[in-house]
């Protein structure tokens, strides 16, 4: 159960859309909450593995991938095989990064996924910080959109 609670001056509001939505549509979120989480758990530990393969079957055929460059606004990539080919690709050019969860927020087909990227640059460990906000539609990802500090 969600419940917020506001309080202003001597006004207490309560807001508890769980409470005035019911049991069926709480329930159906949770469900939600969970298929989504799945598919996000899934997607990262295909991706630290770069498997391209295992990647494709995670995806949506209409999927959406917005990378984090060139700077300013990233590059945006459409449909299963070309984030695919992107992908390919990055793991390639990228054969010890990894990304670490370091936290991953859902609320029902949305995630939030807080990560640090590490790899060698030059011989040296380097890391970057960044976001991804995931959407899911039927247990796949239909967009990853990338933003990093920095």
């Amino acid at each position: 159960m969600r419940l917020f609670v506001f309080v202003s001056s001597s006004l207490l509001v309560f807001s508890a859309t769980t409470l005035l939505a019911g049991p069926c549509e709480s329930s159906m979120d949770l469900s939600q909450e969970q298929t989504t989480r799945k598919a996000i758990d899934s997607f990262n530990e295909a991706f630290n593995r770069h498997d391209a393969d295992a990647l494709a079957q995670l995806l949506t055929d209409d999927t959406v991938f917005e990378d984090t460059s060139p700077a300013p606004d990233g590059k945006r990539i459409e449909g299963r095989a070309n984030v695919v080919a992107f992908w390919r690709g990055w793991f390639a050019s990228n054969p010890d990064a990894q990304f670490e969860a370091e936290e991953i927020i859902v609320s029902r087909d949305r995630a939030v996924v807080r990560w640090v990227y590490r790899k060698l640059r030059d011989g040296h460990p380097w890391h970057l910080r960044g976001v991804d906000i995931f959407t899911v539609r039927d247990g796949k990802v239909a967009a990853k959109l990338a933003y990093v500090k920095g």
